[in-house]
């Protein structure tokens, strides 16, 4: 970064090492009338590259992720907005397929992580390397599995798509709302109906909620407000969890973070729905009827029920279902 520039917004990138590890930074800076902000991403090298067990998945939704990412060809797109951990998720799925017999090209922006036995590269538009031109060239390397990290627009879309139908497992990421608008976003970018259908094999949506701190956890009776805005019907033995706050989590009540999942697997049901470009609502219901779907608020019930995380945290992060949940 250049230090003597202060009215322009800049990027770049550091390294330090603390208590033996690297971590790394990413800086970004953007002019305001008061002087420069500054953000840093913190990139852990060693905490971020985590197995799929590790991240939150239930136990149904994490079988049938597994199944979908050993298919031999088609796309799957993990959605979510900027700072949910679509990156990590990413990385957890390719090293839970990785081997020296497969052949894994990424395309990034940047490369946030280094992985083993994984081509990665990092987009540069000064030297024409987009996402749609790197695919082009890619699909040239023979690779067993791509993984694109975000599709920004038609071209990367029709590429990515191209790259599935051709025998290649797909991965990439997209800014929706939840695993069925993704179906309808790639529609809007201009891609035919039969080309989603016959390409998308499964969405997941995700969103990252605080976990309560283990060493100052309590329980306490929920208040009929709380229930009330849940949509969960009061039990005798209805509890929920929080933290009181410590010096392990800087009287916080929280300590890490976790994953909501929402998993669409595109079935028969789903593919003719999206021939005829239904909803993205119609999707959805048809997807809870069919195949059971969990959506993103449901998973953050069962993970308040656990006590995981807390009513605050997944009210912020998540849309409450329209159908009553009963707890029995």
């Amino acid at each position: 970064m250049d230090i003597s520039e202060t009215r322009a917004p800049q990027d770049g990138r550091a390294q330090i090492k603390m208590e033996n590890k690297d971590i790394e930074l990413r800086i970004s800076s953007f002019p305001t009338v008061h002087g420069e902000n500054m953000v840093i991403r913190i990139l852990d090298q060693i905490a971020a590259l985590k197995d799929l067990e590790d991240m939150g998945f239930s136990p149904e939704t994490l079988k049938n992720y597994k199944v979908i990412t050993k298919r031999p060809h088609g796309i799957i797109l993990i959605t979510g907005p900027t700072g949910s951990g679509k990156t990590t998720t990413l990385y957890a799925s390719l090293n839970a397929i990785n081997s020296p017999e497969k052949n894994i090209v990424t395309i990034e922006d940047p490369v946030e992580y280094r992985l083993n036995l994984i081509r990665q590269t990092q987009i540069n538009p000064k030297a024409n390397i987009t996402f749609a031109s790197a695919m082009r060239s890619i699909l040239r390397q023979d690779p067993d599995v791509i993984m694109v990290g975000e599709i920004r627009d038609w071209e990367t879309a029709e590429t990515a798509i191209r790259a599935a139908s051709t025998g290649h497992l797909v991965f990439s990421t997209l800014h929706t709302n939840d695993a069925p608008g993704a179906v309808t976003r790639l529609m809007d970018m201009g891609v035919e109906p039969y080309l989603t259908a016959s390409s998308v094999v499964g969405v997941l949506a995700q969103r990252l909620v605080r976990t309560i701190c283990p060493k100052c956890k309590e329980s306490y009776r929920p208040e009929e407000e709380e229930i009330k805005d849940l949509a969960i019907t009061r039990t005798k033995d209805l509890v929920f969890y929080r933290g009181k706050g410590c010096k392990n989590c800087w009287q916080t009540g929280y300590k890490g973070r976790i994953a909501l999942y929402e998993f669409l697997v595109v079935t028969d049901p789903i593919r003719d729905l999206i021939l005829q470009r239904a909803s993205s609502r119609m999707i959805k219901d048809v997807a809870q009827k069919t195949q059971g779907m969990k959506t993103l608020w449901k998973d953050g019930i069962d993970k308040i029920l656990k006590g995981i995380t807390t009513i605050d945290e997944v009210n912020k992060t998540t849309i409450g279902d329209d159908l009553q949940m009963v707890i029995k």
